[in-house]
């Protein structure tokens, strides 16, 4: 079934549940949530341990400063980034009661900050802050809500056990109806312990208590190598390792390694900030190297530079040193203008990857997200209501809930990039755009050109029906290769199904 499909018999599911358990209260609490989530952005929550990035990686991604990134009492809730006319940031309790909160702006990277003091954060109760709601006028947020969550492995057993809430609540509240907050997940590893995979494990990628994606980061990657000019190629070789473990597994569906600090940088790159560069990198290699073997040498104010030391100590905190680094050697080999600049410092922080990828494996494929999640919901609802006529929905919800081929599609894809598979690199190619990893569109899936007639598709998906048929076919391949093969069956039928007549 595509997508648009999914979500419709999702609603429809959902509207059905609700008429039958309209005199429930609290499942048609539920359900009507249910349908309102339908209709709203997808929601994508960025998880990780304490100090792993997260605020900074959500700035990266919007392009500007709209969430706080130093240690404040905001990091220890769940904050929720929607879309708003105007920026206004609010905080809830958790019997509903609101209060506005007060936005500041100051300068240098942590320059937005949120004042809360009047607020009251522990013990936890109903009239304790439960979450907050930013909503901030942004084209990111205008698709995709993103939820920032507290680190999972915080030394107070409260504030890891709202992230647990929200992504796998069963996991918190086993007695109680809950489902999860989020259609995907953002997963940020500093490095791979024993506590990232359990929580992976936990959130179960497509199972029935969690979200149906989940893409690791490996974030802060520009901090690798102690920030040397290679930082991000050793970030690379430790995001490779990470993959192996773990898209393997079926625990993430790609990992990536982005330098957060450095992407958001050069989306706020300022001119004052590449005349610094500039003159930075006029100066003899070796002077430069010398001024750059620390952070604290770089800005003092009795090292010769020319450059103010205020100004160093803001290009150190806004771009880190691995930043610094990367923009006057830019400058030095021919970058000429702060738009040149901001473009390539982009390019090289992994930011766009991560875009890339995130468009591929979430926006692309946000209507069957949020139809998975519907339909968790959904299943849970309808099981701890019983007696009703909405348990006649539930076998056909089950069935759905089996037949997510997407699913199977993402888990693929990651054995793709780990290069798991023993197929040729041609055949390779072509599966992995098959079955959606450079869009999930007909005509992407097939390599073809937006405007090719029906014809010409149906007649390269029938071919690309026949030929992974075969391939599956073949007695000397493993069951793992033939399992991908008729995947890639599954989505050359899934284009045919599309296709008019």
């Amino acid at each position: 079934m595509n997508q648009a499909g999914s979500l419709a018999e999702a609603q429809r599911l959902v509207a059905g549940a609700a008429r039958e358990l309209a005199q429930r209260p609290e499942a048609a609490e539920l359900l009507a949530d249910c349908a309102a989530r339908l209709a709203q952005p997808l929601r994508v929550a960025l998880a990780g341990s304490i100090k792993a990035g997260k605020s900074t990686l959500l700035n990266a991604l919007a392009g500007q400063s709209i969430a706080p990134t130093d240690a404040t009492e905001c990091t220890r809730v769940v904050t929720w980034y929607r879309t708003g006319a105007t920026p206004a940031v609010t905080a809830f309790a958790a019997d509903g009661a609101r209060a506005n909160v007060p936005v500041r702006r100051g300068a240098g990277a942590h320059g937005l900050s949120f004042e809360m003091s009047g607020l009251r954060w522990e013990p936890p109760g109903e009239r304790a802050v439960d979450h907050l709601e930013v909503r901030w006028p942004t084209a990111e947020l205008a698709k995709t809500t993103i939820i920032d969550t507290p680190g999972t492995s915080s030394l107070s057993r409260a504030v890891s056990e709202r992230t647990m809430r929200l992504l796998i609540p069963a996991e918190v509240e086993a007695d109680a109806l809950t489902v999860p907050g989020a259609d995907a997940v953002v997963y940020l590893l500093r490095r791979l312990d024993a506590t990232d995979v359990h929580f992976l494990e936990q959130i179960g990628a497509g199972g029935p208590a969690g979200p149906l994606g989940v893409v690791g980061v490996v974030s802060r990657a520009d901090e690798i190598s102690a920030g040397r000019i290679d930082a991000l190629h050793s970030a690379r070789q430790v995001a490779a390792r990470f993959a192996t473990e773990l898209e393997r597994t079926g625990l993430c569906q790609a990992v990536i390694p982005v330098a957060g600090l450095l992407a958001f940088a050069a989306a706020t790159l300022t001119q004052p900030e590449f005349a610094a560069f500039a003159a930075l990198a006029a100066l003899p290699a070796d002077t430069l190297e010398l001024a750059l073997l620390s952070a604290d040498r770089f800005a003092r104010p009795d090292t010769d530079l020319p450059v103010a030391p205020s100004l160093r100590a803001q290009l150190v905190d806004r771009f880190g040193m691995f930043g610094v680094r990367m923009a006057t050697e830019l400058v030095r080999t021919g970058v000429r203008d702060a738009a040149a600049l901001a473009e390539a410092l982009s390019a090289r922080s992994g930011i766009e990857e991560l875009r890339q990828v995130l468009d591929v494996q979430f926006g692309q494929r946000a209507e069957q997200l949020k139809a998975h999640s519907a339909l968790t919901t959904l299943d849970r609802v309808i099981t701890a209501n019983p007696g009703t006529a909405a348990d006649e929905l539930l076998p056909r919800v089950r069935t759905l809930l089996a037949d997510v081929h997407g699913f199977a599609e993402l888990r693929l894809l990651g054995r793709l990039r780990a290069d798991d598979l023993p197929l040729p690199p041609g055949d390779r190619t072509e599966l992995f755009r098959l079955i959606g990893g450079s869009g999930v569109a007909p005509h992407v899936r097939l390599g073809l050109a937006v405007d090719d007639d029906p014809a010409t598709v149906r007649a390269h998906a029938e071919a690309a029906v026949r030929k992974w048929r075969t391939r599956s076919r073949h007695p000397l391949i493993d069951k793992a290769t033939v399992e991908a093969c008729l995947v890639g069956v599954r989505s050359a039928e899934g284009v045919l199904d599309r296709l008019p007549g």
